[in-house]
């Protein structure tokens, strides 16, 4: 799942590595987003629904534009 966003630029020859994006702070869950955000915190049963929630925003919003 390499796909290029909107306002990404021209693709440069590169090797993506995905890193791990929930965390836990002072055992809080969180997520990181590529906007460089930090969501949370979140119960450990809703977080998954809630990064869900979060990429509907997100294409919503760039739908919008």
């Amino acid at each position: 799942m390499y796909a290029k966003r909107a306002d990404d630029s021209a693709p440069a020859p590169a090797t993506r590595f995905r890193s791990d994006r929930i965390c836990r702070v002072n055992g809080e869950l969180f997520f990181s987003t590529r906007e460089n955000t930090l969501e949370g915190p979140f119960d450990s049963q809703v977080i998954e629904q809630e990064i869900q929630a979060y990429i509907a925003r997100m294409q919503r919003q760039d739908c919008n534009r």
